[in-house]
């Protein structure tokens, strides 16, 4: 029980309320002690009270007004004259006077707490004003004991109270929170443990129904989690699931590449002057493409595989690419334009890197096309002192924020109908082989623009220094 929530709640509301009675104790033993004695001011002016009606009354009286008053000296002062009203032997010499007309709070705390503790038994005097102005003042004097043990006896019920209090607190109060918030705390706990025995179910996860804000706000939040992560987990499952159907795919269509490649030999030694023209293009095609069933492969097993570096022509690959390119245009009309400067040449994996390029241009491609079918791709190549800068941009009519979102994520940041979203992700993976990074520098009405950072140093990580995406208004998923 002292280990839960509740048993401590318990016991710590017992001792805040026992606290709370202890500071409320002491003033009220002092505002015991002043009322006791002026009440035994209040007695002995009675009692005094019979000697003015009658001068002369006798010893046994006397000795019995002092009795039921609790004192053994009376004297009122009156007219400027102190009279002894009533006296008798006193069994030991006053050790105290208290004047109680113009005791402060602090004096009367200090005088209760002192007595409290003493337990000695002593004779005060004890000065106060006489009530409905029958005198100056009036003086006694009286036996400390009495008062002593009727101060212990009011603090022992004070102390009996004030435990019984605590204990009707911490039990209601137990009550309550037991209802308002141990009770909807266990049910999240409930909630989380049997969402955690089968997280891919999603009729596992949390509905939030508390009542107190900030249990309802963590429930959304666990809610959120659960979602994301359930998702997530079913990602992942088709993703494993996919990348071993693609393995096999690729592992056959490499074979059937293969036995490609055999007859290109034959094709290349043919007279045909357009044959020849062609032939060493569709040699470098089928060799790419065995290359990516080969990488499609490794990535199943791990990840790519790592870049080979070379420094190569950029204007030359730039060019492979746009030429492939613009055979699957068709009818429409779509421009390509490479202002790549003859001379620049990148340290970079000659086939990853056009894997990358031929990534974003075909995504460039796939959104004029979708769009109105006109526009222009143009693919610009620049350097520094510290890297490579290649750019590819289009006027296209942007991305939709939902694949800005997902942008580089698998299976998730395709904007195009029938796009799988792999397209970037690959991209993204294969210019991080190179030290480099890949960013969208801006989308919207007026086209969308992709940047490549190769470094020139030791292949570091630099982040790219670009604008921040500019999204449009309108924009129409068009991208892959």
């Amino acid at each position: 029980m002292f280990n839960s929530l509740s048993g401590r709640l318990v016991i710590l509301t017992t001792i805040f309320v026992m606290l709370a009675e202890v500071l409320i104790f002491v003033p009220s033993i002092a505002r015991f002690r002043e009322d006791y004695l002026m009440n035994r001011l209040e007695r002995a002016q009675i009692a005094s009270l019979a000697l003015l009606a009658d001068d002369m009354i006798d010893m046994e009286l006397e000795t019995e007004l002092l009795e039921n008053a609790g004192v053994f000296n009376v004297v009122l002062r009156r007219d400027q004259v102190r009279q002894l009203m009533l006296a008798s032997e006193l069994p030991q010499p006053i050790s105290q006077t208290f004047d109680m007309r113009d005791d402060s709070a602090t004096v009367l705390i200090r005088d209760a707490l002192s007595r409290f503790v003493s337990p000695e038994n002593e004779v005060i005097r004890v000065i106060g004003a006489p009530v409905r102005d029958a005198g100056l003042l009036i003086e006694i004097t009286m036996e400390t004991a009495p008062l002593r043990m009727a101060m212990i006896d009011y603090g022992v019920r004070i102390l009996i109270l004030s435990a019984v209090i605590s204990i009707v607190t911490a039990s209601l109060l137990f009550v309550a929170m037991r209802a308002l918030l141990l009770k909807p705390i266990k049910g999240v706990v409930g909630a989380m443990q049997n969402y955690a025995a089968a997280p891919e179910d999603a009729r596992r996860i949390i509905t939030p129904s508390a009542g107190v804000t900030e249990l309802r706000e963590a429930e959304e939040a666990l809610q959120t989690l659960q979602t994301d992560l359930t998702q997530a987990l079913r990602q992942k499952d088709r993703l494993a699931q996919l990348g071993s159907a693609v393995s096999k795919v690729s592992h056959d269509l490499r074979n059937i590449l293969t036995t490609a490649q055999l007859f290109t030999d034959r094709i290349e030694m043919s007279e045909d002057p357009a044959v020849k023209r062609m032939a060493p293009k569709l040699v470098s095609s089928i060799t790419r493409a065995v290359h990516l069933c080969e990488s499609t492969l490794a990535f199943g097993k791990a990840e790519e595989p790592s870049p080979t570096l070379t420094l190569l022509a950029l204007d030359t690959l730039v060019d492979e690419v746009i030429e492939s390119e613009r055979l699957a245009v068709g009818d429409a009309d779509v421009r390509f334009l490479s202002t790549v400067p003859p001379d620049m040449m990148v340290r970079a994996d000659p086939e990853q890197l056009y894997r990358v390029l031929a990534n974003l241009v075909r995504n460039a491609r796939q959104a004029l096309v979708a769009a109105d079918g006109t526009g222009e791709i143009t693919v610009a190549g620049r350097e520094d002192a510290r890297a490579w800068w290649i750019e590819v941009a289009d006027t296209g009519p942007g991305l939709p924020s939902k694949a800005q979102e997902h942008l580089f994520t698998p299976f998730q940041g395709g904007a195009r109908k029938g796009g799988s979203g792999l397209g970037l992700a690959i991209s993204a993976e294969l210019v991080r082989g190179h030290g480099g990074a890949l960013e969208l520098t801006s989308t919207g009405p007026d086209g969308t623009s992709f940047t490549i950072f190769l470094p020139k140093g030791d292949g570091m990580l630099v982040p790219i220094p670009v604008q921040p995406a500019r999204v449009g208004v309108g924009s129409e998923p068009e991208a892959q």
